[in-house]
């Protein structure tokens, strides 16, 4: 089992920078999959990102240019710098993990809101 702890969230101005860091229980070399999901109030849970090793991530297009996901192995850490904000990218962020053996785990979220 994976356990996934995001922090980082916060409210940010229209324009503004934050990371997000998702904090794993194991080597996250180990583990196949990892990325971002998004959801906005009254809409459906959407991709921001991701990565399968051991290929680069790909991005939803809402925010290819925008945001950069990295990862610390030293640290056990995924991020996700997020540069040029939107209110349209206001949302609970939440990190996924996802192995070889095909479970899928989930953080608990943390909040973003971009408002002036």
């Amino acid at each position: 089992q994976v356990r996934l702890v995001e922090s980082g969230g916060g409210l940010v101005q229209p324009g503004g920078s934050l990371r997000l860091s998702c904090a794993a229980s194991q080597n996250i070399i180990s583990i196949y999959s990892m990325g971002w999901w998004r959801q906005a109030p009254g809409k459906q849970r959407e991709l921001v990102g991701r990565f399968f090793r051991p290929d680069s991530p790909v991005y939803a297009n809402s925010v290819k240019g925008r945001f950069t996901i990295s990862t610390d192995n030293a640290k056990n850490t995924m991020y996700l710098q997020m540069n040029a904000l939107k209110p349209e990218d206001t949302a609970v962020y939440y990190c996924t993990a996802y192995l070889d053996s095909g479970d899928d785990y989930w953080g608990q979220g943390t909040q973003v809101t971009v408002s002036s």
